[in-house]
């Protein structure tokens, strides 16, 4: 199956809808901005064998349910992949590439392994953008299964997904409705997105600016319109001495959002930098 894996532009991102954006191929991309060597056709090769060896098996088995565990059994049991829950906040967990070389990731990346292979195995599992960790859901036909890439696939049932979702809506507990609308389908944009926002937190926290631009500027390549990835690339691009990209960013951040919660303080680093502070009207 090598060579059957394209990797898409950065500038071609924006264009497409989000049943277009290829899931796997842009976040082998974002993996190669750190890794330029990358070849994806290596990793593509990677899930076909995950998928090949789950074929048969898969095949003689009925219920959903059952299907998911014999491909959680392989995964997390059988080949090693598992969350790092000693270095958690490690860039290489959101990388791809260094995900299958090292079989540790966090749960975004570990919920896309788990994702590509199941859906090359016919098996509808998509990614559930929760509050905190990433999770994956399974329809079923009288409701969804959800599990937790990071701790092994586990299913989760609903009193502790209302407990996890409480501690991230200020201690409310999340009715039948609430939940049901956490829980729909992340398209592939919120996805990457969230992988790029996860490896700017990381950059930022380590101090790597130049790490931490580029982490903005290719969620604003992916979503244009996100005005906190334009104040995070102006931030970072102030924290690297390139005062004209920081003029740029924070002043049309400035211009979008005169009344954000930030704006003064995105006002007071503009004026730091003898840029012009736009005006109310």
């Amino acid at each position: 199956m090598q060579g059957q894996i394209t990797l898409p532009t950065w500038d071609s991102l924006a264009e497409l809808d989000d049943e277009a954006l290829p899931l796997l191929p842009t976040a082998l991309l974002i993996a190669r901005d750190e890794y330029p060597d990358l070849d994806p056709a290596v990793y593509d090769a990677v899930l076909q064998s995950h998928a090949d060896h789950l074929r048969t098996e898969i095949a003689t088995i009925d219920m959903w349910p059952l299907k998911i565990a014999a491909v959680n059994r392989h995964l997390f049991d059988e080949l090693g992949y598992s969350g790092d829950h000693g270095e958690y906040y490690d860039p290489r967990n959101s990388y791809l590439n260094q995900v299958f070389e090292r079989r540790l990731g966090n749960p975004i990346s570990l919920a896309l392994v788990q994702m590509e292979v199941s859906r090359r195995l016919g098996i509808p599992l998509d990614g559930v953008s929760f509050p905190g960790h990433f999770l994956v859901r399974l329809p079923l036909n009288d409701g969804v299964l959800v599990m937790d890439p990071f701790n092994g696939g586990r299913p989760l049932g609903v009193e502790e997904l209302r407990e996890r979702a409480r501690s991230h809506l200020g201690g409310e507990v999340p009715d039948d409705d609430v939940l049901a609308q956490i829980l729909d389908p992340a398209p592939a944009r919120a996805i990457l997105m969230r992988m790029l926002r996860n490896l700017h937190g990381v950059y930022v926290e380590r101090g790597e600016w130049d790490r931490a631009a580029r982490s903005a500027d290719r969620l604003l390549k992916l979503a244009p319109e996100q005005d906190d990835a334009l104040r995070d690339r102006g931030m970072a691009y102030l924290q690297l001495d390139y005062e004209a990209g920081a003029r740029s960013d924070l002043g049309l951040y400035l211009k979008r959002n005169a009344k954000a919660s930030d704006a003064q303080f995105v006002r007071e680093k503009l004026v730091g930098l003898g840029g012009a502070v736009p005006r109310l009207h």
